[in-house]
């Protein structure tokens, strides 16, 4: 059976898509994701925690938040990655990662602010 872990998440939708079983899930990560599922609609997750060896197969930053459990690349049903962005941006103004893709938005909850 699938381990709900907010009302909207389970936690294999943020296990490494390498099959190795890491799946640690930062709280307020998962906060996040819920308040942009309740604002916007239906949120896929294409990629949150990453072991070492996947991070460095899709080439990933050595001081990845996937490597922590701390980020997520999402894709939210009928809206643009960057009025995804722009929601968090606005929300989050001082606060951590969250960057604009083509086809979908990045956020972390790093404990500083950046932006791309």
């Amino acid at each position: 059976m699938r381990e709900k872990i907010s009302r909207h998440f389970h936690r294999d939708e943020f296990e490494c898509s390498c099959g190795c079983g890491f799946d640690v899930v930062d709280k307020k990560l998962n906060d996040i994701l819920e308040d942009v599922r309740q604002t916007f609609g239906a949120v896929s997750i294409n990629s949150a925690c990453r072991c070492k060896s996947h991070n460095e197969s899709v080439g990933g930053s050595k001081k990845s938040q996937h490597l922590l459990g701390k980020a997520a690349d999402i894709v939210v049903d009928k809206t643009t990655p960057k009025r995804v962005y722009q929601y968090l941006d606005t929300k989050y103004p001082d606060a951590f990662g969250i960057g604009s893709y083509d086809t979908f938005t990045h956020i972390d909850v790093r404990n500083f602010k950046a932006r791309w």
